[in-house]
């Protein structure tokens, strides 16, 4: 365990340690279908958005395109900023952008993975907890107040996890076959949504 908190950022374990702490609320008295139906929310609500889908799928995609560290910690940064986002949108705070600041993160991160951009590792984080902030917040914001919180949350997280290691494992397989450029034609494919979803 303390290999990995060694290799996790500030955020990463602020985040970890947010969430653990958070852990025995579970043992409180949640009715058992209070609990499966805000657990089950959680994990179906980032499938009932294009634009969340295929951000989460895209960051995926980037992270494998740039390989190494990248693979994990891109992910990382996008799973621990959502776990904030969605704490703080609960919480009823607001941005006036959100919107279109989720619009943006499918056009900006599908010319990123088209142009296989390869930014300092540092900027590609920092691009991508900016963005997944604004989602984070949108989730959060819709969660509804009659479902466990805690429930909600982690289902979202979990959902969250898996479109990231789903875009990742697209992108390892596209590399390992060779076929690096469908990866870019991938990200074309998602900036043309996203500008699709700007403009109507």
């Amino acid at each position: 365990m303390a290999y990995w908190t060694h290799r996790l950022g500030g955020l990463e374990r602020t985040a970890l340690v947010l969430v653990l702490l958070s852990l025995p609320s579970l043992a409180t008295a949640h009715p058992a279908g209070m609990y499966a139906g805000g657990l089950l929310l959680g994990l179906l609500h980032p499938l009932t958005g294009l634009d969340h889908l295929v951000a989460m799928v895209t960051v995926g995609l980037w992270a494998a395109q740039r390989g190494g560290w990248s693979v994990w910690r891109l992910p990382s940064v996008f799973v621990s900023v959502m776990a904030v986002g969605v704490g703080l949108g609960a919480a009823g705070v607001t941005i006036a952008v959100t919107e279109a600041g989720i619009l943006a993160s499918v056009l900006v991160l599908g010319l990123l993975v088209a142009a296989a951009a390869r930014w300092p590792a540092g900027v590609a984080r920092a691009v991508v907890g900016g963005f997944v902030l604004f989602h984070g917040l949108a989730h959060g914001a819709e969660m509804p107040e009659t479902l466990p919180g805690l429930e909600y949350g982690l289902g979202i997280l979990a959902s969250t996890a898996a479109l990231l290691g789903a875009g990742v494992l697209l992108g390892l397989m596209a590399k390992a076959a060779a076929r690096s450029e469908t990866i870019r034609l991938a990200g074309g494919a998602v900036a043309g949504l996203g500008l699709y979803l700007w403009l109507t």
